[in-house]
C-alpha cells in the first residue's frame, strides 16, 4: 500500500504525512515541486513532482500510488486534472479543497470515472464540509426540521499559514456569491457582511462572509433549510478590518488584482503575530424546530490551544485515508466529504490535540 501526498511538504501535507506515517502502516511519498524533507520525519519518502507539468498525469502513475492525497491549493479555479491522474493510475483519491464549485461540482463531474476505475473520489475532506456537516448531522438528529445553519471559524494569529489558504480567501474577497439567507438565495460579498460573533472559550470577535462549498451542500443536505450561512473571524481586528477594506475596494473596482499581494499580505500577518494568541475556534449554530415543536437552537463550539488549530483541516484526510488503506470503506465513485466521517470520529481526534467541544441548547 502506498499514499502519495501531493503538497507534501506544505503546512496541511506535512502534517498529513506524518500522521499516516505513524498509524497506517502504508508507505507515505511526500510529493512536490520543490522536495523539502525539512518538516518530515525519516521514513517518508521524497518525489519531485509538478502538478502543472505536461507528463503529470505519466509522473503520478510511475510512483504506484494506491491512494493520493490533494493537499496542493488553492482549489479556486482549479480543475479536476489530478483528481483524473489519479484515477488512471488506478488510486483512490482524497482532496483538501475549499473551493466552493469545486467541491459542489466534484461528484457530478467525476462520480463516472470514478465508479470505471473501480476507487473512492471524495473532495472537500477538510473542516469543510467533512467536518463542519459531521457537526450539523449530529446536532440536527435533536431536531424535527431545521431552519438555519451558521458556522464561524476563528483561526489563531500565531497559527501556521500556507500561501495557498491567504490566495484562497482573496480569491473572493470583494465578488458576490449566492448564499441562502431568510428562504431566498441573495447576494453576498466576500469578506463583507460584517457580523460579530462569539465562542466559547475565546473573545467575541468581528466576522465576515466567505464563499465556501457548505453554502450549497448543506442546503441539499437539509431541504428546507432557510438559511446557510458561513463566515471567517479573524483574531486581530485590525487585520480583520483591513481584509474588509480591501475587499470593499474590489467591490467597487472588480479588476483590482487583489491575488498579486497575497505574498505580501502573508509578512505582514505573520509580523503581526507577536501581537496575538495561540487559541483559535470553530462555531456551529443550528436553529429549528423540536419533535413537541417547540423551537430550539443548537450550538456546538471548539476550542484549539497550543497552535493545533491547522491539525483540524487535516483530520478527514487522515482517517479517510487510513480507513481505506485497512480496506474499511466499501464505496465507490465520487462524492463530496459528507457522511463518511461522523462527529465521534473526530472527537478522537480531537483528544489526540487536547482541543475542547462544547454544545448548549437553549430556545432559538
Amino acid at each position: 500500500m502506498r499514499i502519495v501526498v501531493l503538497g507534501g511538504y506544505g503546512n496541511f501535507g506535512a502534517r498529513i504525512c506524518r500522521a499516516l506515517a505513524e498509524r497506517s502502516g502504508a508507505q507515505i511519498i511526500a510529493a512536490g515541486r520543490d522536495p523539502d524533507g525539512s518538516r518530515l520525519p525519516a521514513g517518508i519518502g521524497r518525489a519531485k513532482l509538478d502538478l502543472g507539468a505536461r507528463n503529470f498525469a505519466g509522473s503520478l502513475a510511475d510512483l504506484s500510488p494506491s491512494i493520493v492525497v490533494h493537499c496542493a491549493g488553492p482549489f479556486q479555479g482549479q480543475g479536476y486534472h489530478v483528481a483524473e491522474a489519479a484515477l488512471l493510475a488506478g488510486a483512490h483519491y482524497i482532496d483538501l479543497a475549499d473551493g466552493r464549485d469545486f467541491v459542489a461540482n466534484f461528484a457530478e463531474r467525476m462520480n463516472k470515472p470514478a465508479r470505471a476505475a473501480g476507487v473512492l473520489a471524495v473532495s472537500g475532506a477538510s473542516t469543510l464540509p467533512a467536518l463542519s456537516s459531521a457537526v450539523v448531522d449530529s446536532v440536527a438528529r435533536r431536531l424535527d426540521r431545521v431552519d438555519e445553519i451558521r458556522i464561524v471559524i476563528a483561526p489563531a494569529q500565531r497559527g501556521t499559514r500556507g500561501t495557498a489558504t491567504l490566495a484562497g480567501v482573496v480569491s473572493y474577497a470583494g465578488k458576490p456569491f449566492k448564499w441562502l439567507s431568510g428562504g431566498q438565495w441573495v447576494d453576498a460579498y466576500g469578506w463583507q457582511e460584517l457580523r460579530r460573533a462569539g465562542f466559547d472559550g475565546l473573545r467575541s470577535r468581528w466576522s465576515a462572509a466567505c464563499d465556501v462549498p457548505d453554502l450549497a451542500l448543506l442546503p441539499a443536505r437539509y431541504p428546507g433549510v432557510g438559511t446557510v450561512e458561513f463566515r471567517a473571524a479573524l483574531e486581530l481586528r485590525i487585520l480583520h478590518l483591513g481584509l474588509w477594506c480591501a475587499a470593499a475596494l474590489r467591490r467597487r473596482n472588480n479588476e483590482l488584482p487583489l491575488e498579486r499581494w497575497v505574498l505580501a499580505l502573508g509578512r505582514v500577518v505573520n509580523a503581526l503575530n507577536v501581537f496575538g494568541s495561540d487559541r483559535g475556534g470553530m462555531s456551529v449554530s443550528v436553529a429549528g424546530t423540536r419533535h413537541d415543536g417547540s423551537r430550539a437552537r443548537i450550538e456546538w463550539h471548539l476550542t484549539a490551544e497550543s497552535n493545533h488549530g491547522p491539525e483540524i483541516p487535516c483530520m478527514a484526510a487522515i482517517m479517510l485515508a487510513q480507513k481505506l488503506a485497512q480496506g474499511e470503506i466499501a464505496t465507490r465513485g465520487a462524492f463530496p466529504c459528507m457522511g463518511f466521517l461522523a462527529l465521534p470520529d473526530f472527537e478522537a481526534e480531537f483528544k489526540r490535540w487536547n482541543i475542547a467541544t462544547v454544545v448548549r441548547e437553549g430556545p432559538a
